[in-house]
């Protein structure tokens, strides 16, 4: 028989099945943020080393059609969020099923862990450091950190830097709300689930008379394109409490200097970028300085190198190609 590369080619590729909820709006790009959707529904189909099958399921998905057909199980996440809410015959498949872990510490309040063996799964993954992926989870859960959510294409049109804010400090997201009534209120009733709780130096930012804050409304930003509006200013800030969020990935990918919460408590060293070079690390007590500094001197090369190195660096470790291929060797490790 003549040896035909292409059809070897395909035998060699890993067959993955996806199945999700095409309601699940981080996957169908109704969204404002599309960093999720652009991972499953773009990224996994350029791997050369998958095969990937999209299996779009809301309420059931019988498992047992993949069996002999499919080597590894893929769902957006340990709930049904995403995932459809019954995978019929799980129980008795032997497919390895590797599932995206949504935010750790809601885990408690919607009762994720029997979907452990409900959805059976080998391996968890996401962006999250481990050590916070086991403050809540069981220590004989496996996971892995893949951190993802660049997808390059979107960072080609950008402004440049020297025609950008330059007075201004960008600051976006999630806050919490400053009243000492809401506080106090967040502190009894909901002590672990506010804004100040999971962004305290973010909230903290917006009382500076320097810091543009853009926040969410109505479910989205203000501005139409949220990489548009991170690359209008020459400097923006991520800042999480307790562990790093995609904002410290896309905002220097859209080439903004990038003041970085980095502190022990959100163990945001793991993502490689360098204080100095390829990020300012700030801290709830010295992120004044060093906005002031920034300030000062805005028309400082130093400042536009350290955007471009960080922008340089994003892209090159923590886009959606360079994530699926993690997540090609994590499967690769299973199987």
């Amino acid at each position: 028989m003549e040896y035909n590369e292409h059809e070897a080619k395909m035998t060699d590729q890993i067959k993955v099945a996806f199945i999700y909820d095409p309601n699940y709006s981080f996957l169908n790009g109704t969204h404002f943020d599309k960093t999720t959707y652009y991972f499953f529904m773009h990224a996994l189909k350029r791997n050369k080393k998958i095969n990937v099958t999209y299996f779009p399921a809301s309420e059931k998905f019988d498992v047992t059609q993949l069996n002999g057909k499919y080597d590894i199980i893929l769902l957006p996440n340990n709930f049904h969020e995403g995932s459809p809410k019954i995978l019929d015959g799980i129980e008795t498949t032997s497919i390895p099923v590797i599932s995206r872990v949504g935010d750790p510490h809601d885990i408690k309040w919607k009762n994720k862990i029997p979907y452990h063996k409900k959805f059976k799964i080998n391996y968890y993954f996401n962006f999250m450091d481990s050590t916070y992926f086991y403050k809540f989870y069981p220590k004989d859960f496996k996971y892995r950190t893949i951190v993802f959510g660049l997808e390059p294409s979107l960072y080609k049109n950008l402004k440049p830097y020297d025609k950008r804010i330059k007075n201004k400090i960008l600051n976006s997201g999630a806050v919490g709300k400053t009243t000492l009534k809401s506080r106090i209120a967040n502190r009894i009733l909901n002590p672990q689930r506010s804004g100040w709780y999971f962004y305290k130096l973010r909230t903290m930012c917006n009382s500076l008379s320097y810091v543009d804050y853009n926040g969410i409304v109505d479910g989205k930003y203000m501005f139409e394109n949220y990489i548009d509006m991170l690359s209008s200013y020459c400097a923006s800030i991520a800042a999480t409490t307790y562990y790093p969020t995609i904002k410290y990935w896309e905002i220097p990918a859209s080439g903004c200097l990038t003041f970085m919460e980095i502190t022990e408590q959100n163990a945001g060293n793991y993502l490689g970028f360098i204080d100095g070079k390829t990020a300012i690390f700030i801290d709830e007590f010295n992120y004044k300085t060093k906005f002031q500094e920034f300030l000062n001197s805005s028309d400082d090369p130093k400042w536009k190198k350290i955007a471009k190195d960080g922008q340089e660096f994003s892209l090159q470790n923590h886009s959606n190609d360079n994530a699926v291929n993690n997540l090609v060797n994590l499967m690769e490790e299973i199987l």
